[in-house]
């Protein structure tokens, strides 16, 4: 089956045919004894996604889940080392970061992203990507003033002394999911700790309920 030529408005050429596994999905889901999938954390600078990614992988790869994260600033680094965060250069960010986890799931993985990914078209690009009920959003609804408290890495004020231009929840905006699997954190608590095992609780609660990982 071929790729969808005009995905993402880029074409792909009539001679490029993707290539079916002779290994598919429930063949893979036997063997690890769990299915693939991939949990999408979006929400503001600060919201906690990055640490609720890291919990949830401790958690899942101590019940024998083969899972991975794809930390959105180690991305940077390399396969998206040459973006800028232009409108452009975010949308990009997210298409790569999506082509990348697609194919670590149709591998049996569960894939965890932590992303700001602030646009809904392009969250939604990403999960047209997966088969259904393969790709989970979820929004670490955090409010903007708690993140901007936190700033674990000083980028909000930054931004407010105008060395970050287009910054994600002041001068730019943030699209908050209109149908996400799962909302945290709308609620910031008062003891953080809590609340974060709270909000990877209730990710793996979901991952559960779909299907992807057995119950413990």
């Amino acid at each position: 089956m071929s790729e969808d030529p005009t995905a993402y408005g880029r074409k792909v050429t009539a001679n490029v045919v993707w290539h079916g596994g002779a290994v598919g999905p429930e063949d893979r889901a036997r063997l690890l004894g769990h299915g693939g999938g991939l949990v999408w954390l979006t929400g503001l600078s600060g919201s906690g996604k990055s640490t609720i990614a890291r919990r949830l992988e401790q958690r899942l790869f101590a019940r024998g889940v083969l899972v991975y994260v794809l930390d959105g600033d180690n991305l940077r680094h390399g396969l998206n080392g040459d973006l800028g965060f232009s409108e452009r250069d975010r949308e990009e960010n997210i298409r790569r970061t999506g082509e990348v986890a697609k194919l670590m799931v149709d591998a049996g993985l569960l894939v965890i992203t932590a992303l700001i990914s602030p646009f809904q078209k392009d969250r939604d690009r990403v999960r047209a990507l997966l088969a259904e009920g393969r790709f989970f959003e979820v929004h670490v609804a955090t409010p903007p003033e708690v993140c901007e408290a936190r700033d674990p890495k000083g980028l909000w004020k930054r931004a407010r002394a105008g060395e970050i231009k287009d910054f994600t929840g002041l001068d730019s905006p943030y699209e908050a999911p209109t149908a996400p699997e799962l909302v945290v954190g709308k609620q910031a608590s008062s003891d953080r700790e809590a609340g974060l095992t709270e909000h990877t609780d209730a990710v793996l609660a979901l991952l559960e309920a779909r299907g992807i990982v057995p119950r413990s």
